[in-house]
């Protein structure tokens, strides 16, 4: 048996998510106050006004999707600002919890591999002009220094698109940090 034709036109149910309680937050703060927080995620002034532009975020995906735009177009002047404000791996800045944090895999390192970082980190900036910069989180000491040994080899140009990279990364977890549910930084 057929059924009768349907005389009613039902729009699909769609829904999108609420943005979480931190990211209200984010999207609410005074624009001096916006670009404040985001030079603590990263010291790139043209990365926090490309955000800043495209505010308010209805998403932490959309959030995330627009920062790692404003990467992409960063101009070597501004990416190498954005690197500037991260310390060496293995030397985390004093007092600062975030960057402690990220470098963790170095904390219990020994003074082996602590010597061994430091005078890699020495050869890298000599060689591109700029700190070592990686996606700590998670990463061990051993694995940290493969990767700085690794990355010594590259030419200038891939080096900067990988440091590129790995900021964007390290961008999208502080982010990430600053928007979750509950977040009052």
């Amino acid at each position: 048996m057929r059924s009768p034709p349907s005389t009613a036109t039902e729009a699909p149910v769609t829904s999108t998510p609420a943005p979480t309680p931190g990211l209200v937050r984010f999207n609410t703060l005074s624009d001096s106050a916006f670009l404040a927080l985001l030079h603590e995620v990263c010291a790139s002034e043209a990365w926090g006004r490309k955000l800043l532009a495209h505010r308010p975020y209805a998403t932490a995906e959309g959030l995330f999707a627009a920062a790692d735009t404003a990467m992409g177009e960063l101009a070597d002047t501004d990416l190498a600002e954005a690197m500037a404000g991260h310390p060496p791996i293995g030397r985390p800045k004093p007092g600062d919890p975030v960057s402690s944090r990220e470098q963790r895999g170095m904390a219990g390192a020994s003074g082996a591999l602590r010597a061994e970082m430091l005078e890699l980190n020495l050869a890298y900036q000599e060689r591109f002009g700029h700190v070592f910069l990686i996606c700590a989180t998670g990463a061990t000491g051993e694995e940290m220094r493969d990767a700085l040994r690794e990355r010594l080899t590259h030419t200038p140009e891939r080096e900067r698109a990988i440091a590129r990279t790995e900021l964007g990364k390290i961008n999208r977890i502080r982010l990430a940090g600053l928007v979750a549910e509950g977040n009052h930084s």
